[in-house]
């Protein structure tokens, strides 16, 4: 009788709107996180399943796929959920990474669960996962200018003057990434955080 291979899966999910006009965009960075990842890991997040791209790294006996929801920011879950309950994957199986505008440009913050903060993609997340629990990694965009809208913000590019501290943080999401790969996650906050 032949062996089934059995292989321990994780996802790290990243959060942003499909489409070129918001390639660069602040609200984007989770699917930039996810790129700088690709690369380092030297794979493809092109297939398609569940509404969204994904792609598939192997680590060690472990299957980690690389998804961005392609259903716009508000509508994340209804991607994710559905590409988790696939798979079967646990929700201690997954990071999610997206933009926060509580967070300084070029900061990056690690949590274990919490509050969506008035983040609607986490928010679409936590309702179509059933709770608050799942992995975090957040990545500073800035808040406006007084009286620039919230909206206008987080769908506006980088200021020139920013992206160094972009690059840096993204590189340092994939170190993080990385780490967790091999590491528990409160490993990864300890040394990141």
């Amino acid at each position: 009788m032949l062996r089934k291979e059995v292989f321990k899966m994780k996802v790290v999910i990243g959060l942003g709107n499909p489409g070129k006009k918001y390639d660069q965009t602040r609200h984007n960075i989770g699917f930039a996180a996810l790129d700088a990842c690709a690369k380092e890991f030297a794979m493809t997040i092109d297939q398609r399943k569940h509404q969204g791209v994904y792609g598939e790294y192997r680590f060690n006996g472990e299957r980690i796929y690389f998804l961005k929801p392609l259903t716009y920011m508000n509508l994340s879950g209804e991607s994710v959920r559905p590409f988790l309950d696939f798979y079967n994957i646990q929700l201690e199986d997954i990071v999610v990474i997206y933009d926060d505008l509580d967070l300084p440009v070029g900061t990056m913050r690690l949590r274990q669960q919490g509050s969506a903060g008035g983040h609607n993609g986490i928010k679409s997340l936590i309702a179509h996962l059933g709770t608050e629990k799942f992995k975090r990694i957040r990545l500073g965009v800035g808040r406006p200018e007084q009286g620039e809208s919230v909206a206008n913000y987080v769908l506006s590019c980088f200021r020139k003057g920013e992206t160094a501290q972009v690059t840096d943080v993204l590189q340092k999401t994939v170190a993080a990434v990385n780490m967790w790969l091999e590491k528990p996650f409160l490993d990864v906050m300890n040394k990141f955080n």
